[in-house]
């Protein structure tokens, strides 16, 4: 089936049923966005919120496990291979006035909420020709398809939308959602939250560049993953004080709007799927998920197998990202009793001393194996006939990101050191020799995965990449 060509999946009632939808976003539009309100960086997953609040972790530890029988290629599997590789894009920088860029008391153009000066500098999401490039980037790189991070209706990231599907519906490239915390009541939302996405930017376009996945068995499904879904009660804090979890949602109520999502839509898809961020394979498909999205980079590529297994064991669909790593820009203004600390870089090394250009060598080299070695990890298993993915005709991967620069694991791009301006230099920042190499790297990965139409798109995409200063997406990474 040619992308966009969906003729299988019967929406007729899809407006008529979002009858009241421009009533609701009336009211939303006289509330404040989260995002003017001040929401912070709200880094902390599901995954690290149960952590802190004391709950038994499955241990993730790696155990003997008999080979995997061998599977069918996943080209073969999936003609539409390169849209089961999916980019975490945030389209929320601006300039004029300056978003995100000035996180944590920054001040752009020069000091940016960042360790790494991207190749674009400073940009604004709304750019035309921003986007185009990273259209191009992203094609470049084998991957057909991007989860935008989503702030709630009539945010700004919201107001981007249908822009960023424009120029990447150009370029072949597919889009969906992933939900974010925007508000402490979203659990409440969950529902006419996936219902407008569905709406505006699915059913209002025609389906030209809304990322439908086509599973094994010939159904059909968008797909959604949310961030801080399964969170814990309270937490308690480094004083020892107990404290409430402000967004907080029990299991009955994600249930209750799934279900909804569910009976409402059952005309409309053979299944629409929803993915938690949680190791908790007790409270997520209690709540009605159909399986994990991992966002967190802290958990390492050997680490897969086991918690899919135990995904498996549970029922759950599950899917673990590819990713660089970790380099957070730390807060420089931290209040006297606050419990913020760092986080430390990932993977784990020693003391990096990123004045040294061999020590900024080193961090780049051990983000190119990290990629290498979570593809190979999240490949393996969901091509294991014995787990739950393939059971069900289902593989997706989630590339953790194409551009969250406060966190340090953008593939996008970054400036060529040697390209840094002296003002930038004199913050301290940790650009490689080579700003290309994540997404080099993983191009060279995903390459032999992916059908031969995304990788032809790709080479074009590369001849017109190849026009833009300083990139270099055919050179190779040094072996480590």
């Amino acid at each position: 089936m040619e992308h966009g060509a969906l003729t299988g999946i019967t929406r007729r009632r899809f407006l008529q049923r979002a009858g009241a939808l421009p009533a609701l976003l009336s009211l939303r539009a006289n509330e404040p966005s989260w995002t003017e309100l001040g929401r912070g960086w709200l880094r902390e997953s599901s995954v690290v919120a149960a952590l802190k609040s004391g709950q038994r972790q499955p241990s993730g530890l790696p155990q003997e496990i008999a080979p995997s029988p061998a599977s069918s290629s996943l080209a073969q599997r999936f003609p539409d291979a390169d849209r089961r590789f999916v980019f975490e894009y945030y389209p929320w920088y601006g300039r004029g006035p300056w978003r995100h860029w000035n996180e944590g008391g920054r001040k752009p153009p020069h000091d940016l909420a960042t360790e790494y000066v991207p190749r674009l500098g400073a940009y604004d999401s709304r750019s035309r020709e921003v986007i185009e490039q990273h259209a191009r980037w992203i094609a470049a790189s084998g991957s057909g398809a991007i989860s935008l991070s989503w702030w709630g209706a009539g945010s700004y990231e919201d107001r981007t939308v249908h822009d960023v599907m424009d120029v990447m519906k150009e370029h072949g490239i597919a889009v969906t959602f992933g939900l974010e915390p925007y508000a402490d009541d979203r659990g409440h939302r969950f529902f006419d939250d996936v219902l407008y996405l569905l709406t505006e930017y699915g059913e209002k376009r025609g389906w030209d560049a809304f990322l439908i996945l086509r599973n094994e068995d010939g159904t059909e499904s968008p797909v959604f993953k949310g961030f801080r879904t399964i969170l814990p009660e309270t937490i308690v804090d480094c004083h020892g004080v107990t404290r409430r979890v402000t967004d907080y949602t029990p299991e009955d109520l994600w249930r209750r709007q799934i279900d909804r999502i569910r009976r409402e839509l059952r005309w409309d898809f053979d299944r629409v799927l929803l993915l938690a961020d949680s190791l908790d394979f007790g409270r997520t498909p209690a709540s009605g998920f159909d399986g994990i999205g991992i966002y967190d980079n802290f958990i390492a590529p050997e680490q897969y197998h086991p918690f899919a297994r135990d995904a498996s064991a549970a029922g759950l669909l599950f899917s673990f990202n590819v990713n660089p790593g970790y380099d957070e820009i730390p807060l420089e203004q931290v209040p006297p009793e606050s419990c913020y600390q760092p986080r430390p870089f990932a993977p784990e090394a020693g003391p990096l001393d990123f004045a040294r250009a061999d020590h900024r060598e080193l961090a780049a080299a051990l983000s190119t194996e990290r990629i290498r070695s979570s593809l190979a990890a999240t490949v393996e298993i969901q091509n294991d006939i014995r787990l739950s993915n393939y059971e069900n005709g289902f593989f997706l991967v989630y590339i953790n990101s194409f551009n969250e620069w406060h966190e340090g694991h953008a593939f996008e791009p970054m400036k060529d050191e040697l390209d840094l301006t002296a003002q930038e230099r004199a913050h301290g920042y940790h650009n490689s020799a080579y700003g290309d190499y994540r997404i080099t790297a993983l191009s060279q990965a995903i390459s032999p995965l992916v059908t031969a139409r995304r990788m032809e798109t790709g080479r074009r995409a590369q001849a017109s990449a190849s026009g833009i200063e300083g990139a270099q997406p055919d050179r190779e990474i040094a072996s480590l």
